[in-house]
């Protein structure tokens, strides 16, 4: 009989912290939730600008816009054809 009277009180101890450990679970699992939304949010930004870096790059690249500001900037032209050395081992 005296063990069923100290019984009670322990399982309702441990149903009560059972009890705020699931809420505290659930707390901490919402805020690593939100967290990992924004990381997301984040990560496509980030994604969507390396794509725009991306075209931005080829576009700077481009054989006419390299061909050109060799032309303008560095006084560059096509040589003669008989100004061509081919040299062969």
């Amino acid at each position: 009989m005296k063990g069923i009277g100290l019984t009670l009180p322990i399982l309702l101890l441990v149903v009560i912290a059972s009890a705020l450990g699931v809420v505290y679970s659930k707390y901490q699992s919402r805020k690593l939730f939100i967290v990992l939304q924004n990381l997301e949010a984040a990560r496509d930004e980030m994604n969507i600008e390396w794509g725009q870096l991306q075209l931005e790059q080829s576009t700077w690249a481009t054989h006419g816009r390299v061909e050109g500001l060799a032309r303008e900037q560095l006084k560059m032209t096509t040589p003669d054809p008989g100004a061509v050395v081919i040299v062969r081992p």
